[in-house]
């Protein structure tokens, strides 16, 4: 159990990088099991995921070794194609192996992923678009037993632009043969990165970046060097404790998003560079209405709990609308026992400022929750204290010292 002790009332101000990308690193973790190679993934971020990430290719029988924020992989031993439940249950992203594991043994069997409770989040557009390329798929007692004869390129039409069924074609049509076509494809700059990663290990994909990517082709590499990209969830995330708080922060590697958008609407000033943004929130803020979360380039689900909390204390009422998972409000009742009012009106929330918070006993719901809850402690009066099953650590790299070192108190006891 982590228990996050965080007392509130001070501005933030200094600058930090900001840590690599989880949602980037862990479908590129899984490409390299492609094909028997080597690589080396610079900037990688130290988190229960990727944790969780390694020790399923240490159980397929890879090396993976970190130092620092470098990874080196050498899966030229992998040597099983199962992948069991406990450790498909410690992440959502373990299903992403699928793909990586039919492209390189032409079989896998695993278990349906795990990670937060946030609603349904079936796989049935993975398995649909793996059963075009030609895939056998079965699912009989709680596994997934996945097999191929041929896997052969064709036209796949993603009726919803799912960022893991993106990558889990991409990673299986390494192996097909003829052109694969995906149309309707997951947009998002992690999907550019997985791209780039394959681009680097052999694979012929282009279109990344657009709702229509092809990948014909693979010559497989025996070494792939990678730099991970910044997280732009965790950017986001310091820039809406800069906005709950007040004060001056500079994150170096971050770029302009649509979070940025509405902490400008909110009247925030941000400042944006090259690699970089400074975020100033000099005075009370406003509240902003019409926030939807929606697919890439559309203002993101993951930061929507954060938002959320850096708007309890604006002036007016905000309204953020939750179009993606069902049940992503699930750590508002722990922000109203910090003073928030926040109403609830099916998949719409209505956040009427106030002028105060105080500390309070919290538990952690999931990891974009558990971050909402730290950013609102933050703004808080007195001490906070959060117990969190280990579901900030998932996706932020020491937080507790990011924080910190921006003039935050937070203290993280494990």
């Amino acid at each position: 159990m982590d228990i996050w002790h965080v007392r509130g009332g001070r501005k933030l101000s200094g600058s930090i990088r900001v840590q690599g990308s989880k949602n980037a690193s862990l479908p590129i973790i899984a490409a390299s099991i492609v094909s028997p190679m080597e690589c080396v993934l610079l900037n990688t971020p130290k988190l229960r995921d990727v944790d969780a990430a390694l020790k399923i290719l240490r159980h397929l029988g890879c090396k993976a070794e970190m130092s620092g924020n470098q990874l080196y992989i050498d899966s030229r031993p992998l040597s099983l194609s199962h992948i069991p439940p406990d450790l498909m249950e410690e992440m959502r992203s373990s299903v992403i192996f699928m793909g990586a594991l039919l492209a390189r043994c032409g079989e896998a069997r695993l278990s349906p992923p795990g990670g937060c409770q946030l609603g349904e989040r079936p796989i049935d557009l993975h398995l649909k678009s793996l059963r075009e390329l030609g895939a056998d798929i079965e699912e009989e007692g709680g596994e997934i037993y996945c097999k191929k004869s041929e896997l052969k390129g064709c036209t796949i039409n993603l009726p919803f632009p799912s960022v893991g069924a993106t990558e889990n074609i991409l990673l299986a049509a390494c192996a097909a043969k003829g052109k694969t076509k995906l149309i309707g494809a997951a947009r998002e700059p992690e999907i550019v990165a997985l791209a780039e990663f394959l681009r680097a290990a052999g694979a012929e994909i282009s279109g990344d970046g657009t709702e229509i990517i092809d990948i014909e082709g693979f010559k497989p590499k025996k070494y792939v060097l990678n730099r991970i990209i910044p997280d732009r969830i965790a950017a986001a995330t310091l820039c809406c404790a800069c906005a709950a708080c007040g004060g001056d922060i500079q994150l170096k590697g971050a770029e302009f998003s649509s979070v940025l958008y509405f902490l400008n609407q909110s009247g925030c000033d941000i400042i944006s560079g090259t690699h970089s943004l400074r975020v100033a929130c000099p005075g009370k803020l406003r509240a902003v209405k019409g926030i939807s979360t929606a697919p890439y380039p559309g203002f993101p689900t993951d930061a929507q709990p954060v938002l959320m909390a850096a708007l309890l204390k604006a002036a007016g009422e905000s309204t953020i609308e939750e179009n993606i998972f069902r049940n992503r409000f699930r750590h508002v009742p722990e922000l109203r026992r910090l003073g928030a009012d926040i109403d609830i009106e099916g998949k719409t929330a209505f956040i009427k400022g106030v002028n105060e918070l105080h500390g309070t006993a919290l538990n952690a719901t999931d990891l974009r929750g558990g971050a909402a809850m730290i950013i609102a402690a933050l703004s808080a009066e007195g001490e906070s204290v959060i117990m969190d099953e280990g579901h900030v650590r998932r996706g932020y790299e020491r937080f507790d010292e990011a924080l910190r070192t921006l003039g935050g108190e937070v203290y993280l006891e494990t």
